[in-house]
C-alpha cells in the first residue's frame, strides 16, 4: 500500500496521471473526475481524464470537458495513456468491472492506483484509498482529498469548484438526501466563495434537456408508471422499442425513477429499462428500506441504501415478475 506521505511525494513533481470513472458517468462522476483534473494540470501534472463509455450532453459544459478521452471511440490511445501512467485515479467506483474493459487494462498496469469512493465493499485493487461510505458524494471526497490530506486548500480554483459542486450536487439530490449534511453545505459553501455560479450550474444541468426527453418522461409517467399500493411500491419500465421511438439518447432516463418515488406513500420505486445486452435496473427507496441489498442479492448489483443498481439477463417481462415476486419478502419493511 501507499501511504500518504508517499503519495504527497510523489505529487510534488509533475507525473503522467490518468483519472477515470464509471461507465456511463453521472453529474457525480464527471464532477469529481473534471475537478480532480482541472487541480492537477494546475501544478503542472501531465493528466489525462478516460472515460469507459459516453456521458449525457447536460454534463458536458464543464471546464475542460473537451479534453476528456472517450475510452470505446478511442480505444489505443487510452490503453497507451494507462500503460505509460505512474498514477491512475479511480473516482466513484471500487471495483474494476464498473468500468468494463478497461478494469483489467487498468489492473495490469504498473502505475499505483487512487481509489476515491463512497461505496460499499471496495474491492482490493488500489494502492492507495480514499474512501466514505458516509460522503454524499466523490465529489465530496475529492474536495476533502484536496484541503485535508494534500492541506492545498488555495488549489481550488473557480474551474475546481464548479465541477465538484456539480458533482456533490447531482449526487446529493439537490443537497436532499440525508447524508447532505451540514459539513457538506460549508462545503458547498466554500465552493461557491472559490467561484461556483450554484444558479447557473444548476440550470445547466436540470434545465437542459431536448424536446424528445421531456416527451419520454411525459409517456413514462402517463403510460409506463405502475402503483402498487399493497406494497408501496412503484415501478416504470421501458422496452427498447419505446426508448428508439422516443429518440433515447445518453442520460435521457437518468432522474426518471425520482418521479415514481415522489408519489405520496411510496416506499420503494423501481425503473427498469431493456437495454440490447441486459435488462437494467435502477432502484430508490426512502428511509431505512435496503434498495442495496436487492440490487446485490437478486441482480447482480448494488450501491448505496437509498439508491443502487443492477442487471440481469432475461427478457423483460421476466425481470419485472422477478422483482414483482421479491416485494412480498420486503412487505413488513415496506408498509412500516
Amino acid at each position: 500500500m501507499l501511504t500518504l506521505t508517499e503519495l504527497k511525494s510523489l505529487l510534488a513533481t509533475p507525473q503522467k496521471i490518468v483519472i477515470t470513472t464509471h461507465h456511463k458517468p453521472d453529474g457525480d462522476a464527471m464532477g469529481s473526475s473534471l475537478g480532480l483534473y482541472n487541480y492537477l494540470i494546475q501544478k503542472g501534472h501531465h493528466v489525462s481524464l478516460v472515460a469507459p463509455t459516453d456521458y449525457p450532453d447536460f454534463l458536458q459544459w464543464m471546464p475542460n470537458n473537451a479534453e476528456v478521452l472517450i475510452y470505446t471511440d478511442k480505444k489505443e490511445e487510452a490503453t497507451s495513456l494507462i500503460q505509460e501512467a505512474a498514477l491512475v485515479f479511480c473516482l466513484d467506483f471500487n471495483a474494476l468491472s464498473r468500468i468494463n474493459e478497461l478494469g483489467e487494462i487498468v489492473r495490469a498496469a504498473g502505475a499505483k492506483k487512487i481509489m476515491i469512493d463512497h461505496h460499499l465493499d471496495p474491492e482490493d485493487f488500489d494502492d492507495y484509498r480514499h474512501w466514505d461510505i458516509n460522503a454524499c458524494a466523490a465529489a465530496q471526497l475529492v474536495y476533502e482529498f484536496i484541503v485535508n490530506q494534500l492541506e492545498d486548500k488555495e488549489g481550488i480554483n473557480k474551474d475546481v469548484a464548479t465541477c465538484l459542486y456539480t458533482g456533490i450536487m447531482t449526487d446529493s439530490g439537490s443537497f436532499r438526501f440525508p447524508l447532505a449534511g451540514a459539513n457538506v453545505y460549508r462545503i458547498a459553501a466554500d465552493l461557491i466563495d472559490f467561484g461556483a455560479e450554484h444558479w447557473k450550474i444548476h440550470q445547466l444541468v436540470y434545465d437542459n434537456s431536448s424536446e424528445d426527453r421531456i416527451k419520454f418522461l411525459g409517456y413514462c409517467l402517463s403510460s409506463k408508471l405502475e402503483v402498487l399500493k399493497e406494497f408501496n411500491t412503484a415501478i416504470i419500465s421501458v422496452t427498447k422499442e419505446e426508448l428508439s421511438k422516443y429518440h433515447s439518447a445518453t442520460g435521457d432516463t437518468e432522474g426518471i425513477v425520482n418521479y415514481a418515488l415522489s408519489i405520496n406513500g411510496i416506499k420503494l420505486a423501481a425503473f427498469i429499462i431493456e437495454r440490447p445486452d441486459m435488462v437494467k435496473l435502477s432502484l430508490r427507496s426512502t428511509g431505512d428500506f435496503p434498495a442495496n441489498e436487492i440490487c446485490k442479492k437478486y441482480f447482480s448489483g448494488g450501491g448505496h441504501r437509498n439508491a443502487a443498481g443492477g442487471a440481469m439477463a432475461k427478457p423483460l417481462k421476466e425481470v419485472i415478475e422477478v422483482f414483482k415476486s421479491i416485494l412480498p419478502d420486503y412487505k413488513t419493511q415496506l408498509l412500516a
